[in-house]
């Protein structure tokens, strides 16, 4: 059996079908982790959940900022779009919704030695604290009160975590860590606009990559991470990032974990496409808890 972690589809489903078969990806004996962001912007958004959803005890999947939207947008909180339509128009919306529903923040395994978040775990969080927030927020998405919490987690963005906020600006700060998060300062507020890569002179600014912040909690396991397409394949022995922007011309990675050394497969978009600056989303973080 290998077990096999993906960086963001984003709906590229030529592309990770084809990096699935180049690894040799068998449902039947193998695991793949995915590490959010399924869908949004690539042309096959659909076929890419109806995918996993028919390979689902194979998979471990958490959820990116693109996930949370497009649930949103089942239940009108947020606008759609040509690329997530057609999920909502399926015969099989309620479904695929309600199994992305389900989907964790956060997955371990202490065995692997690996944890997987989508952005990451945030530097006030040590790993029982991580686990003990995501499970909260995946109690509220998985809720009868989905859409007034989801309503209200596409606020303005909590940026500090403060054990004495109001129930709701926790919730906000958790789900922005798990699904948003990149820089932080040296006093761990977090800057959730800032998404090029780490150069020197956002690092003159003050700002780190949140797994180099000073006095971070301290987690045991390597945590696998997306979201970061600027910063693209990156590793050290704390973490493991695999977004290579495949929707951007880039690539889609994947990384063996379940071996001593990590073993990395990419391949080029299937299609790559070019945008201009103005097609260019300038926040495509959302939601904004």
């Amino acid at each position: 059996m290998a077990v096999w972690a993906i960086g963001d589809i984003q709906g590229c489903y030529k592309s990770f079908r084809e990096l699935l078969e180049k690894i040799d990806f068998n449902p039947a004996v193998d695991k793949l982790w995915v590490a959010g962001d399924l869908v949004n912007r690539g042309e096959g958004s659909l076929e890419t959940l109806e995918y996993l959803y028919s390979i689902k005890e194979s998979v471990e999947i958490v959820l990116g900022n693109h996930d949370i939207t497009l649930i949103a947008a089942y239940y009108g909180i947020k606008k759609s779009n040509p690329t997530i339509d057609p999920i909502l128009e399926s015969a099989e919306a309620e479904k695929l919704i309600n199994w992305l529903r389900g989907q964790k923040f956060l997955h371990v395994d202490y065995q692997l030695g690996y944890c997987m978040a989508h952005a990451g775990i945030s530097p006030e969080f040590d790993l029982g604290m991580a686990l003990n927030h995501a499970q909260r927020v995946e109690e509220k998405l998985q809720g009868d009160e989905v859409e007034v919490w989801l309503k209200q987690m596409f606020k303005s963005g909590i940026d500090r975590f403060n054990r004495d906020a109001s129930l709701v600006d926790i919730d906000r700060y958790i789900v922005g860590t798990f699904t948003r998060m990149r820089y932080c300062y040296g006093d761990h507020k977090l800057d959730f606009d800032q998404k090029g890569a780490p150069t020197d002179a956002v690092r003159k600014k003050g700002l780190k990559p949140w797994f180099e912040c000073e006095d971070r909690k301290d987690i045991d396991l390597r945590i696998i991470f997306g979201h970061w397409s600027t910063l693209g394949l990156y590793e050290d022995e704390h973490v493991l990032s695999l977004d290579t922007g495949c929707l951007w011309g880039g690539r889609l990675t994947a990384a063996r974990i379940d071996s001593g050394t990590v073993e990395i497969v990419s391949i080029d978009c299937k299609k790559k496409e070019e945008k201009s600056e103005e097609e260019k989303p300038t926040s495509p973080d959302v939601p904004q808890p």
